[in-house]
């Protein structure tokens, strides 16, 4: 019964990070505009990498939907989405630490990303058995 349990954790946990990582991904792929004139960021004269950055972040979440779906069979998906969510978070880390960080929401993103990749972790550390 305690595996079933934390079977149904660990799906709401994938679950929820495809919502999230699905969410931020359309709306820095469709609608950054709005978004970096609310942050009061001068949106960039190419944009391209937003909206690169923004599908990226979609198929991750649609990848975190697949582990959802089975959580044993794509644990290689996770091993994947563990390092995304770590080189993210690093690299947020290191901008923000450098004062280069357009807004400090992307620090929250980060932080976000970072208690994801914990998470991960110890999905990882239980299914290894």
């Amino acid at each position: 019964m305690e595996e079933k349990r934390k079977d149904i954790y660990y799906k709401a946990l994938f679950l929820t990070a495809a919502i999230y990582d699905i969410v931020l991904g359309i709306t820095f792929l469709f609608f950054y505009r709005p978004v970096y004139r609310f942050l009061n960021i001068p949106v960039p004269e190419y944009p391209a990498y937003l909206s690169l950055s923004g599908a990226f972040v979609i198929v991750v979440g649609i990848a975190y939907y697949m582990i959802y779906l089975n959580i044993h069979r794509n644990r290689d998906l996770v091993k994947v989405g563990t390092l995304y969510k770590l080189a993210y978070s690093l690299i947020v880390f290191y901008y923000f630490s450098v004062e280069y960080l357009p807004h400090n929401l992307f620090l929250i993103f980060g932080i976000i990303d970072m208690f994801f990749f914990f998470l991960f972790v110890e999905f990882l550390c239980y299914t290894k058995k």
